[in-house]
Parts: C-alpha cells; structure tokens; sequence
C-alpha cells in the first residue's frame, strides 16, 4: 500500500538524503515500508550507546528454517530470503545476501536500504570500517552468532547485548505457537533413547581429553532421540537422551540448545539446550517451554525420576544460568562444536574448561543413517512420489486451460501429499515457480507475485514432504509446449551434471566439496554456471537442510541448476542415499542410490548431448521407477497415474523395443520385483 508519494516529500521539505524520505514513497505491494522501524531501532541503539547494530537471519540456535518470531531481518528490512545479514547504523541500512537472492531483495527492500553483493565477513568488516570510527560501539545479539562466524572479526568495538534491540521495537512480534512436543512411534525409532545417548557417553568417555560434559547448540542436535519437539528448549543433559523430532510447521517453531554431559543425539527439532553430565548417575535436565509437553511424553522421559536414564525438565530461559553455575565446578570440560554453538554460552565457558571440534559428537553419529532409517526412508520416498507424479500429471492436463497458478500448483502438490501415509506437512515451503520468477533460486508465490501456467514457459517446482519416516526433497523443471533449443540443452547439462554425480564412484572419506565439478562440469563446457550448492545432507523426519560432515552421511543430494534472469530456471534435485560399491580391485570405494523416483521431463531432453554410459544410468534409473512406483501406485489404485508413470520412462536407448512391450508384462515384472524386493 502506498503510504505517499515523492511530490508530497517535495512539498514539505524533505529530501532524499533524509531518513524519512522513503515514509512518502510509492510502494509496490512486495515491499515492506521501514522507516518508521528504522527510526525506533536507531532510538534504541543511541539508548544503549552504538553506532552499528548487526543483525543476523537466524536464531538462537543458528537454524535455517526459523519460527516466524525470530524473523528479525525479515522484519527489519522486508527482504525474506533464508540466508542473508543487515546492518544498521544511525544514518544507513544495508543488507548483505547470496547471489540466490539478489533479485528478490531488490522487489523486497524500500529505499532506505542497500543491498551488497558480496557475503563475506571482510565485506561486511570493510563496510564497517568506513562507517564508524574505532571508538564507536557496534551491537550485536550474542545469541545470533556461532563462535565459528563471530560478528567481525577486527578490532572494532564490539558490545553483547543479549536484549535483542530488534525484539525492543517489534510490537506485533509473534508468539511461541502452542504446538506440543510428541514422541515418535517405536516401528521408526529402531534404537531407544537410552542407546543412542549411551553411544555419545561411549565417545565422551573415549575422548582423551576426557570431557565432562557436552554443549549441543544446534536444534537437530537436541531433537536426536525419538521426540518430535516443541518451540524453544534447552537441554541440560546428564547424558541420556533420544531423537526430538518435529514437522515442518513445529519444526519452524523450535529453538534451543543442548548442553549435554556425555551423550546425545538428534532428530527433528524443538527449541531446547541440552546437557549432560560426566556422572552417569545424574539425569539429564533438558530447558524447554514446559507448557508444551505433554505427560505422555514426561512419563516417556522419565521426568520425575533422578537417576541416569532420566530428563528432568526446566524453563528455557535458565540455561545460562545454569551454565554459569556449571563452570563453578572444578575439574568440568564442556565439548562443543563450534558449527553451532552459539556466542552466548560460549562467552561463559572459560579457555580451560573448553573442548573445541568443528561438529558436536552428536551432529557426526547422527549424519550415518542406521539400518532402520535407511530403510523407513526409501518407503517414504516411494510414497513421495506418488504425490509427485500426481501433481505433474495434473498440471499436464490442466495447464493448457490457463486457470492454475504457481500457489494452486503449490497447494496441489501439499494436498497430495497430505493423503499419503504418515505424512506430517510439507519439509519447506514448496517453492513453485514458472517464467522468469523461476530464475530465484529460492522463490516461492505469494498473492502479489504468483504467476499463472502457461505451455510458453518452463515450470520449476521444488518439494518436500515430512513422514514419521523420512525427510523428502526433490525438484522437477518441465515445459508443457515447445522449448527452445537453448532451454533444452541447458536442462540437459544440468541433467547430465545430476547424473555424473550420482553414477560416480569415490573412496570412503571423500569431501563433498570435491563432487562440485561433476555437477558443474557439462555447464561449464559451455560458459553456464549456477551459484547455488550442489548438496546437502537430509535428516529422517528432520531437517530438510542437514549439515554435510566429509561424507561420512549417508543421505545427500545432488542439485545442480542454470537460472537466466527473466526469462527461466532449471534445476534437477534427487535425494540418494551412499552404498558401497563393489570395485574390481579396491576396497572400501562408495557410491549412490538415488531413493527420489519421480522421471524427468523427456521433452526438455537433447540425447545427443549425452554420452552412452549417461544414457544407460537413465535407463537404469527408469527401469527402477517403473519396478518400485508400478507397485505402489497399483497397490494404491491409481491406474491413471501408473500409466503416466510408464509413459514417461520408456527407455532412451531401447526405446523401439521397449514400445513393443505390453503394459501387462510391464506390471508383472514390476510386482514380481516389488514382490522379491519385499522378501530380502
């Protein structure tokens, strides 16, 4: 809503240098006028005597996917992307974020802010050192920053100030919703809670540096026993605990930290800090909003007990306290990892009482999916797909109607998943994008952006699913019409990219950062690039988003993508799962399994770009859809979207042959697989 217009600024005497200038500016309904939230931070920061106040897109406990109340930088600036960093001084605001966002943050930010396009922390340092002088002060939430990536790292004058300056102004700030932790059901958990916190005490105990106890920061971390979580939790733990596990929307509402004392592990996240002590008689004591546990989970937790295999519950808003008065102790040594620990705590713990790695023991056990998780994940991506392949089907019919939009497609592809066993929400917000709004990378449609579908463009659609038993995240690009010849060999790069990843075969303790090229490298031939990352790691009902440590997990992804501004993007994302792989001379080698079972769009396919080993990986990998997907979709009576499924993945390199072969042949041989599959 326009709040005025430049004339009437002219009229009353203020410039464009002027703080208040953008307050009568024209504003197009995807910006979020700041002056006046600018004017009450800077009101507040001259109270508490700093010139500079940072403010970080994260939380306390430095997640990703953060609750609507800890969106300080959205707020402040109107820019929503997740990654990103302002700073605000008494007469400038600026905005720093990735080259997937740039063009987002220019529709998003009014006038009063400047957006930089470089990311690093010496851009943000130099920028700094132009703008205050070496006396001034420069604010900073020691909760909003891990002690890896601390605020700047010059001698400038830096002030922790844990009463958030933005919370200060934000009077409509959300509330912590009600939602209540929940345990999950034994037939995904596989291991107690008990085991899994044991293992870490075993590594704890193992440490030649013989750590007392061990401060979990990050929410996957505390989550990592068996728990869907709730909102903020700290835990303090005495080394027994199990996976908290939480849906998307829950999961956006979680904080907290773990503070453990030899043992933990992670699932799905609440907001907690935990910690658990060295005496193995001690229970852990875990600091969360207590109002959202329930008493079937006190008794699962064993609350009201004091021995070691027991979490007693405290208020989240206690754990520095407590730490404090843990480093009091003689003789204590707090393990963290400094990935995730957030400055706050860090600041209490004195030099000799810490233990630093780069990941917490429990963020390493828990990026090896056991047996139990691997195999609940392949079932729920097969039940993923189902929805998959129902939301491409039915755009492919209705399209051409022009009725749908990005948000009906989104809305569709939710619906869908909805209906599939175990389901729990949408992993992410479904980014559905079509035409030049699919060129951000991380778009997603609201009412003042959503587009409608059209067969003249190209559609790209990013989703996920949460199940009890699985983490999903894929992404399909496709075209209804006639591509052109650029689109089409610039999908089919990226195709071949996603392959060369997932076909390559590597020695155990190989780097993630080492498979880049091979995404890359078909885009590079012929100067495209994306400036994304090529993977991450995925949880099991968890974080979408996993940290990738070596390649130690068992979970990653491959997405490489091209993005022309306005005009289109592409990009290609599997889940897979790494296997060993069976060499003719070496031992210990690796590989992928993709578990994503949805085709690709054969229209946006140039075959003749591809080499024949591509070729033949494809047809592997559509021999595996028809095998897997034709039994579920015939044991969920979806006929026609079996025979979209077979349609879609006639091989490429018999393709004659295969067109002989009858649909009833194709459905025994599918059920007899699924059927062996199921008995080894």
């Amino acid at each position: 809503m326009s709040i005025g217009d430049s004339h009437i600024a002219f009229k009353v005497g203020i410039q464009p240098s002027d703080p208040l200038y953008c307050l009568f500016q024209y504003l197009p309904s995807t910006v979020v006028n700041t002056t006046l939230r600018l004017q009450a931070l800077r009101e507040d920061m001259s109270s508490f005597n700093v010139s500079a106040y940072i403010i970080p897109g994260t939380d306390a406990h430095l997640s990703e996917y953060i609750a609507p109340r800890d969106a300080r930088m959205a707020f402040m600036t109107g820019f929503t992307g997740s990654a990103g960093t302002a700073v605000v001084t008494l007469n400038k605001a600026v905005l720093w974020t990735d080259s997937r966002y740039w063009v987002q943050a220019e529709r998003q930010m009014d006038c009063n802010w400047e957006l930089e396009r470089d990311v690093s922390i010496s851009s943000i340092t130099d920028w700094l050192i132009r703008e205050v002088s070496d006396t001034d002060n420069i604010g900073f939430d020691p909760f909003l920053f891990s002690i890896r990536k601390q605020p700047i790292k010059i001698h400038l004058m830096l002030k922790s100030i844990p009463d958030n300056l933005v919370d200060r102004v934000w009077t409509d700030r959300p509330l912590i919703p009600p939602d209540n932790l929940i345990r999950l059901p034994d037939r995904v958990v596989g291991r107690t809670w008990q085991m899994k916190v044991e293992h870490i005490r075993t590594q704890m105990t193992d440490n030649p540096y013989k750590p007392t106890a061990v401060l979990l920061s990050a929410l996957d971390e505390t989550a990592c026993k068996s728990v869907k979580p709730g909102n903020s939790t700290f835990i303090f733990i005495q080394l027994t605990f199990h996976y908290l596990k939480s849906s998307f929307k829950s999961f956006y509402l979680l904080q907290g930290c773990l503070i453990f004392r030899t043992a933990l592990q992670c699932s799905k996240v609440p907001l907690v800090y935990h910690k658990s002590f060295s005496n193995f008689s001690l229970p852990l004591r875990l600091f969360v909003h207590k109002d959202r546990v329930t008493e079937d989970l006190k008794l699962y937790l064993n609350s009201t007990c004091y021995l070691a295999h027991c979490v007693q519950l405290l208020e989240y808003e206690q754990v520095r306290v407590m730490l404090k008065n843990y480093m009091t102790t003689s003789g204590v040594k707090v393990w963290i990892g400094t990935e995730y620990t957030n400055y706050a705590l860090y600041e209490l713990i004195t030099p000799e009482k810490l233990l630093t790695s780069a990941y917490s023991p429990v963020l390493t056990t828990k990026a090896v999916k056991d047996e139990t998780e691997q195999r609940i994940l392949r079932d729920a991506h097969v039940r993923d797909a189902v929805a998959v392949i129902q939301l491409l089907m039915w755009l492919e019919k209705v399209v051409p109607e022009g009725k749908e939009t990005e948000m009906t497609a989104a809305y569709y592809v939710n619906e869908c998943r909805s209906k599939q066993k175990d389901s729990r929400g949408p992993s992410f917000e479904t980014i559905s994008a079509s035409g030049p709004n699919a060129a951000l990378a991380h778009y997603s449609p609201s009412n003042a952006t959503s587009r409608k579908l059209t067969v003249d463009e190209m559609y790209l659609v990013d989703s996920g699913g949460q199940y009890l038993d699985g983490t999903t995240d894929i992404t399909r690009t496709v075209h209804w019409g006639t591509p052109t010849d650029m689109q089409k060999e610039a999908f089919t790069r990226v195709l071949m990219g996603n392959i060369e990843i997932s076909r390559t075969i590597f020695p155990s303790g190989t780097k993630g950062v080492n498979m880049e090229m091979l995404g890359r490298r078909a885009l590079w031939e012929v100067g495209l690039n994306y400036g994304h990352g090529t993977g991450h790691g995925v949880g099991n009902y968890f974080g979408v988003h996993e940290c990738i440590i070596a390649l130690l997990i068992v979970v990653s992804l491959p997405e490489p993508g091209y993005y022309k501004e306005n005009d289109f993007g592409i990009r290609i994302e599997d889940v897979v799962v790494i296997v060993p792989a069976h060499t003719k001379y070496g031992h210990n080698y690796l590989t992928f399994e993709t578990v994503s079972l949805v085709p690709y769009d054969r229209k946006l396919i140039d075959t003749s770009l591809m080499s024949t080993q591509q070729l033949q990986w494809l047809d592997n990998y559509y021999l595996t859809i028809r095998e897997l997907m034709g039994a579920e979709l015939d044991r969920q009576g979806l006929t026609e979207e079996k025979k979209w499924m077979l349609k879609h993945t006639v091989p490429f390199q018999r393709a004659t042959d295969s067109a002989a072969i009858s649909s009833l042949s194709l459905t025994l041989t599918a059920l007899a697989t699924a059927l062996l599959h199921n008995l080894l």
